[in-house]
């Protein structure tokens, strides 16, 4: 079985996941019967595509996509007895489409290379209605089949214990103690503890990072701003993972991303440094293209979307419109070879759409956690959370 994907475009914009997208057309191959055929996927830009539809079509513009038969035209494609064809597809017409049906463009991608594919098999929905209607439902079905199959493996919960030690620093006393809250976080099955070292220490402490990094048998997330200070302690500890945050003094909690593009050449010397001491950052962003990209180009291992605009929205109609951002954004920084965290504001009420993104690789989520905790303890709570995460779809 094997899929040929070539990008002819001029400009690589938007970005597509290649790799992916080789996946699910060689999984439709699959499904289809069709193991042992060979099919070639050319994404072009809208221009391109309106070259093509004027030459064998003799229309004006682009169109979506366009199928042709192995050696259709002769002179134009060679062919063996294995090969299906050609599938082109406009991917600037497909990402409009896309943002019209309210889907990703990789889903929208995906639908693209079925219908191609369909055509190149016999199927036509032009020259009956019959036919369009048996060409839809074979669509449709396939589609179920492919999308409906759970991700192999569920998103990583790493779990922020900052308001255990905020409970704690309001009586100035050494309980509650986030160390031994996040030893339970783990016990109950969290891949990872995150703290937010702050500038002016009003929840973690120096001491508290020292001791988890002994402690935490997992991955330790230091979220920290971006100072000289910080990042000679984060030099000192070593933790796993660096999450870079953006920090005002008088905030109750982080208000929103880090902007990369503003500051890039200084968040692009902290990420250099941390990696070559041999540690992983992650950069805590909006749900922003020009973010991401800048995020990857500065050589960043992971991005940790913002997802508070998703938790705070008023209503369906502005939740499901920050919910399609959030899923475009995860999509554009998988295909940016970036991995992806998403976080802030997580509950035990809106966290399952998050958790069913494929991109996802991990969910940062703290103050739903020990607010649940405070009434059935830590590990409870935890359970509680991966529960969700492990039922969402």
């Amino acid at each position: 079985m094997q899929v040929q994907l070539i990008d002819q475009r001029e400009t690589i914009s938007p970005l597509v996941d290649i790799q992916r997208l080789q996946r699910y057309c060689q999984q439709l191959l699959g499904l289809l019967g069709l193991s042992e055929k060979t099919l070639s996927l050319i994404l072009l830009s809208d221009a391109q595509m309106a070259q093509y539809n004027q030459q064998f079509r003799a229309k004006t513009g682009a169109t979506n996509v366009l199928s042709f038969p192995a050696g259709f035209p002769d002179e134009a494609f060679a062919a063996t007895h294995n090969d299906l064809g050609d599938v082109l597809i406009a991917v600037e017409t497909a990402a409009h489409e896309a943002d019209e049906q309210g889907c990703s463009l990789m889903e929208r991608l995906v639908q693209l290379s079925l219908h191609g594919l369909l055509h190149l098999i016999g199927y036509d929905h032009e020259r009956s209605e019959e036919e369009a209607l048996a060409m839809w439902d074979k669509e449709q079905s396939l589609l179920a089949q492919l999308f409906y199959t759970r991700r192999h493996t569920m998103p990583h919960l790493a779990v922020n214990v900052d308001h255990v030690a905020t409970l704690r620093q309001a009586r100035e006393a050494a309980e509650p103690d986030p160390v031994l809250a996040a030893a339970l976080c783990e016990l109950a099955g969290a891949r990872g503890v995150v703290v937010h070292l702050r500038e002016d220490r009003r929840h973690i402490q120096d001491r508290d990072v020292r001791l988890l990094r002994q402690t935490v048998k997992t991955r330790l997330n230091l979220e920290m701003a971006v100072t000289k200070e910080m990042l000679a302690l984060a030099m000192e500890i070593k933790p796993d993972l660096v999450t870079l945050v953006p920090e005002k003094p008088q905030e109750l909690t982080t208000e929103g991303g880090l902007d990369v593009v503003a500051q890039q050449k200084k968040i692009a010397a902290a990420v250099n440094k941390l990696r070559k001491a041999g540690m992983l950052v992650s950069l805590f962003i909006d749900a922003e293209a020009e973010q991401i990209q800048a995020a990857a180009e500065i050589g960043a291992s992971h991005v940790e979307l913002h997802t508070g605009h998703y938790c705070s929205a008023a209503g369906t109609a502005e939740e499901e419109k920050e919910f399609v951002v959030l899923r475009n954004a995860a999509e554009l920084a998988a295909a940016s070879n970036l991995l992806v965290n998403a976080g802030h504001g997580l509950d035990y009420r809106n966290t399952d759409r998050i958790a069913a993104l494929p991109e996802i690789d991990e969910l940062s989520i703290g103050h739903a956690i020990v607010s649940r905790a405070v009434l059935v303890g830590m590990e409870q709570a935890v359970r509680e959370m991966l529960a969700v995460i492990q039922q969402a779809k």
